[in-house]
């Protein structure tokens, strides 16, 4: 069965530096840090008091009161992006074989803010369960694929992945074999996820997860710098629109760029710790290369899952050299979560879209917050991190790399769309 080639037509975002794709990526280029105090809760009790927040959000641009009852947070993110990327690909939903679309989306908590909320109203009362009818459903993480589905009448293939924040890089990896192998014409897929609430962040805090540079909360996130003490917690939801290429041809569609191949591993090691060798991250890179069928010389860019965690950024680091040899000199290395934060299951998406981006437009977003002097001896900086400066260069393909508590990993290549190759 020859396979099909699967290409990305549309493009969706809301995230703590922009409210839409031309707004983040312009942030993402100039180096925009997201972060600042935490405003969703009280947090001067917690041992971090800032986050990656969306700004501005107004929920009544998107929905009347009523629908706004049936949706929590990151559902409403998703519904929010994922109609950007629609509008974005040109589909037009009336010609459309609907039974052909389907959503796959990553969420790797959900609606922990409804929990939250319905749990501590039931434990204020008298013990008489009243519960909202619509509890289960905003909570639930399916929940956010169902919504865009009804919204546009997709009844294609339709599920959530939870791998935690390899969630959404997952969502788009069984989209994109879902296509190549006939299933489906067309996916929204992708992730969101809304966590800052006390229970999101008093549990990562719990597990020292978090970094509690409340002094300096815009340099707080600062992968592969000596002083790194933990990620920045975000919020936010993007869309990609994928689609089989001679489908999108046949329709006119623009091409961002064409999906080579993705990887899937686990590290088998920890609950939350990476193998320390970086087993599962070198094991997932080379799995997208060998599905794309690509040397790793073919690589001009990574996008690295960076969370800026002590343990994390050495353990990556380590693997990349593994798999690229002396090509992972020649890479061009960034963590764009020094500034969008880490958007947990919805990680692996906007970072999807980064390379997408830095394809079409030959440039890499930098990392951030680097200093001279806060170098780690166990962090080789003969590697270019690209450290807070973009850099225009030829990017023919990118990688990105998520990888999730539980030792979930997944790696998504991206590659110019070449009419005749």
């Amino acid at each position: 069965m020859e396979l099909k080639r699967v290409v990305v037509t549309g493009l969706g975002a809301i995230t703590p530096v922009g409210n839409n794709v031309a707004e983040t990526w312009s942030s993402l280029i100039k180096g925009v840090s997201g972060a600042g105090p935490i405003t969703h809760f009280d947090s001067s009790k917690f041992k971090t008091k800032f986050a990656c927040e969306v700004k501005n959000f107004d929920q009544g641009a998107h929905f009347d009161r009523k629908e706004a009852r049936k949706y929590d947070q990151f559902a409403q993110y998703a519904v929010i992006c994922a109609k950007e990327a629609i509008e974005d690909s040109g589909l037009d939903i009336e010609k459309e074989d609907l039974d052909r679309i389907g959503v796959i989306w990553g969420a790797g908590i959900g609606g922990i803010e409804t929990f939250e909320q319905e749990v501590i109203e039931f434990a204020k009362g008298d013990g008489t369960p009243r519960f909202s009818p619509f509890f289960i459903p905003k909570m639930i993480s399916d929940l956010s694929a169902g919504h865009i589905s009804m919204m546009y009448g997709f009844r294609g293939p339709n599920f959530c992945t939870v791998s935690a924040c390899a969630s959404s890089s997952n969502a788009i990896a069984d989209a994109f074999n879902l296509i190549r192998l006939g299933k489906a014409n067309v996916f929204a897929c992708g992730g969101s996820e809304a966590a800052i609430t006390s229970a999101g962040v008093g549990g990562f805090n719990a597990l020292h997860a978090l970094s509690t540079r409340n002094d300096e909360p815009m340099t707080a996130s600062r992968p592969f710098s000596k002083s790194r003490d933990g990620f920045v917690i975000a919020e936010g939801g993007v869309c990609l629109i994928l689609e089989e290429l001679e489908h999108a041809l046949a329709r006119g569609a623009k091409i961002y760029a064409e999906v080579a191949g993705v990887g899937m591993s686990a590290d088998a090691y920890h609950m939350t710790a990476p193998h320390p060798d970086g087993l599962g991250a070198l094991n997932v890179m080379k799995n997208a290369l060998e599905d794309a069928e690509m040397l790793p010389s073919d690589i001009d860019y990574i996008n690295v899952h960076g969370t800026s965690t002590p343990l994390g950024d050495i353990a990556e680091t380590k693997a990349i050299k593994a798999v690229f040899g002396p090509s992972a000199f020649d890479l061009n290395i960034s963590s764009t979560k020094s500034q969008t934060g880490h958007l947990l299951g919805a990680a692996g998406a906007i970072e999807a879209m980064a390379c997408v981006l830095a394809v079409q437009n030959d440039i890499i977003p930098p990392t951030i917050n680097f200093t001279e002097g806060d170098e780690d001896p166990e962090i080789d900086y003969n590697l270019n991190f690209t450290f807070n400066k973009a850099c225009k260069r030829e990017v023919r393909a990118a990688l990105s790399n998520t990888f999730g508590f539980g030792g979930h990993n997944a790696s998504v290549i991206v590659k110019k769309w070449k009419p005749n190759a």
